[in-house]
């Protein structure tokens, strides 16, 4: 597992001293203030379900507690993050899972294993296309779907891109480092989707919330494995 400085480390922690609840809501957008919800992943009674990055776990906890579910999986490639997960909802096991992996080593050794993928501005957001997203068609059972959430833009309102940015972080030590994100634009995603081997893509934009010097808007992307 990771080499590098955990670069979330520090993501998330003032929030979990505070709450500790499981969220009543689930939400897509980057202000978590509007959108559609989990209706979007479609009926998930009985279905195998995974995170990808899930960070805190607060959707995954969610999705456990209001959607009837089989299992949840909750991946993340953090330290930091998986320990806030289990402190915070590893008593939902075992209908919740948290792991402690990649996004891509976690797939690869799971083909066919999930009804759905999804990702909240996760590790969607934070890994190779060329190397997820393959994986991700293949972790699926066929008319299995990927949901994820994305900028539509950069934070600092500059337009998508074609490749990945860089990014700031933070070590655990509170050293400046960066990351790289791919926010890149709808039709990218699309062709890199299909690439992978998945049908039925959409994308939709879903509208900015928040005042408006801070306010980002969020790329909404579905697809599926094809069923044949």
């Amino acid at each position: 597992m990771p080499t590098t400085p955990d670069l979330w480390h520090h993501y998330g922690r003032a929030r979990a001293s505070r709450d500790r609840a499981v969220p009543r809501a689930f939400r897509w957008d980057w202000a978590q203030a509007g959108g559609p919800g989990a209706e979007v992943l479609g009926d998930l009674g009985g279905r195998v379900v995974g995170e990808l990055g899930a960070g805190a776990g607060r959707q995954a906890a969610h999705l456990v507690a209001y959607h009837a579910p089989a299992e949840v999986v909750a991946v993340d490639a953090s330290p930091a993050q998986h320990a806030l997960a289990v402190g915070l909802y590893g008593h939902l096991a075992p209908r919740l899972r948290c792991v402690y992996a990649g996004a891509v080593e976690h797939l690869r050794v799971r083909a066919g294993a999930y009804d759905v993928l999804y990702s909240v501005f996760g590790a969607v957001d934070f890994t190779e296309p060329r190397a997820l997203l393959p994986a991700a068609c293949a972790a699926l059972r066929p008319g299995g779907r990927l949901v994820f959430s994305t900028l539509a833009h950069h934070v600092g309102g500059a337009p998508p891109e074609v490749t990945a940015t860089e990014i700031p972080g933070r070590t655990p030590g509170g050293v400046v480092a960066s990351m790289r994100r791919w926010v890149l634009t709808a039709s990218v995603w699309a062709n890199a989707l299909e690439r992978a081997g998945f049908a039925g893509v959409r994308a939709d934009v879903l509208p900015a919330a928040g005042d408006r010097e801070h306010a980002v808007g969020t790329l909404l992307v579905r697809a599926f494995r094809p069923a044949g």
